[in-house]
């Protein structure tokens, strides 16, 4: 499970009203960034067979099984300040993350 603060949520349902109805907020992790992974938040419209799906308090969000095991008990933040806003990522798991927030390390981390 994910947690979404209330700013989060306000943020990806303002984004979610520009893209087509029923949209899923997919969060995926990815090699690479300055920490060995980096977030990658998108929307879609489909989920796979690999996906496991949460409703947080109203957003519908797709995480694929191998992403799952890096973000699990993430919570997510959105916050404006004078370089502009952008979702913050608070990860449990993490042992190091880059000065960006949206790369970091995992004790346990697998290759892909």
């Amino acid at each position: 499970m994910i947690h979404l603060s209330p700013a989060a949520i306000s943020e990806i349902r303002r984004l979610q009203l520009k893209q087509q109805p029923k949209t899923l907020l997919r969060l995926t992790i990815k090699l690479g960034g300055c920490s060995g992974w980096f977030y990658d938040i998108s929307f879609d419209q489909t989920v796979k067979v690999d996906d496991r799906l949460f409703n947080v308090n109203g957003i519908e969000v797709v995480i694929d099984d191998h992403s799952y095991s890096y973000v699990h008990e993430l919570a997510l933040d959105y916050s404006e300040d004078l370089m502009g806003g952008g979702f913050r990522f608070h990860n449990p798991q993490a042992i190091a993350t880059c000065g960006c927030g949206n790369s970091f390390s995992i004790a346990t981390a697998n290759s892909v």
